[in-house]
């Protein structure tokens, strides 16, 4: 069932005026060079039942360019994850390897945080 007013990214979620549409954010975000990205990697373990991941947070482009940086992460982690909000997330704690990756990538502005 498709809801009428649906959420947006910019928090969103309810209107009491019937004719209110949401604005759909057409623009398109442009990846930046590897060499211009500046991320940060560090370790969480909130809202996760204890359990610790990897978060690469600060990326800006588009979101295949998020799910694709972050399938490569994955694969070189040989762990699992996800890619979404700008943010990727690799299971268990390997800042040590995605720093690795990164700098060998030419991501020279990374940085290791926590």
């Amino acid at each position: 069932m498709s809801k009428k007013n649906k959420a947006d990214n910019r928090g969103f979620v309810f209107s009491t005026n019937p004719n209110f549409r949401f604005e759909e954010d057409n623009e398109l975000q442009q990846t930046l060079l590897p060499a211009q990205q500046k991320l940060r990697i560090r370790l969480d373990t909130k809202h996760r039942a204890g359990k610790a991941v990897t978060l690469i947070e600060g990326f800006i482009g588009t979101d295949d360019d998020l799910q694709q940086l972050g399938k490569q992460l994955k694969n070189f982690c040989g762990t699992g994850g996800s890619a979404k909000d700008h943010e990727i997330i690799i299971q268990g704690d390997q800042r040590d390897k995605v720093l690795q990756w990164l700098l060998k990538n030419e991501y020279k502005n990374s940085k290791k945080a926590g």
